[in-house]
């Protein structure tokens, strides 16, 4: 992977054995698409239809069990649809900023750790909001363009011996303001929140890191609310809104 740029999809086909390994490179992803579950309600009708572009490889699959809705996933690399699909997923191939999904199609359009490595913003945002039906909810996370942002998730979490090197351009990262901002142009009016993992469950998947515990250990994945909201979107954010009638 070293040889390519930063945050070229390639780099997750090369990572496809990590999607589902305790403690490893996407150990993060799956506490944040717990927290990002816990945004979503049930289903209010019986064929509802939950969009989930970038699903990579699947991870909020286990966390909307029991909400009655069809999940389908979307994402550019497939090795990772692969994965999604045998976690119940519908995949299908496609581009964030030219999805192959019909106007109004979805009660929920989730947007998880997606918006920060697409290259046009306003095309993504756009196509997401496209396929929501009125009054449909739209969730989402991403990082924040702060040189705390930079600091913590490149400078110091690529460091890390279980994260990648590159996965992340950080010219790519984005102001809430902005997010929001694009969100209305759509009929969405989006609310946002810090959100941080806690200390114990950091603390908990470092040292195993470090200690080089076994990928079969699944004892971080019983630690309960990894995530939880935060005063502060300088690193990471939330967002949640529902598009206008």
């Amino acid at each position: 992977m070293s040889n390519l740029p930063p945050n070229d999809p390639r780099q997750y086909d090369a990572l496809v054995e990590h999607w589902w390994r305790p403690g490893g490179a996407f150990e993060l992803l799956h506490w944040i698409a717990e927290a990002r579950a816990r945004l979503i309600p049930p289903a209010s009708r019986p064929d509802a239809t939950l969009v989930d572009i970038g699903c990579g490889g699947g991870l909020l699959a286990p966390y909307l069990r029991g909400k009655g809705y069809r999940h389908v996933g979307v994402d550019l690399v497939g090795s990772a649809l692969r994965q999604a699909g045998a976690h119940g997923v519908h995949p299908m191939y496609g581009d964030a900023a030219a999805l192959p999904v019909t106007d109004a199609a979805a009660d929920v359009v989730s947007a998880g750790e997606l918006l920060e490595h697409v290259t046009d913003l306003s095309a993504a945002v756009g196509e997401a909001c496209r396929v929501l039906r009125p009054g449909g909810l739209l969730v989402l996370d991403t990082l924040n363009a702060t040189m705390a942002s930079r600091l913590i998730a490149v400078e110091l979490g690529e460091r890390l011996p279980m994260v990648p090197r590159g996965i992340h351009d950080p010219a790519l990262f984005i102001r809430p303001r902005r997010l929001i901002a694009e969100c209305a142009r759509h009929g969405v009016q989006l609310a946002v929140r810090g959100i941080r993992p806690t200390g114990s469950a950091l603390g908990q998947w470092l040292l195993r890191a470090a200690l080089g515990r076994s990928a079969t250990d699944r004892a971080l994945w019983r630690v309960p609310r990894r995530i939880i909201p935060t005063w502060s979107t300088a690193v990471l954010y939330q967002g949640r809104g529902i598009k206008a009638s």
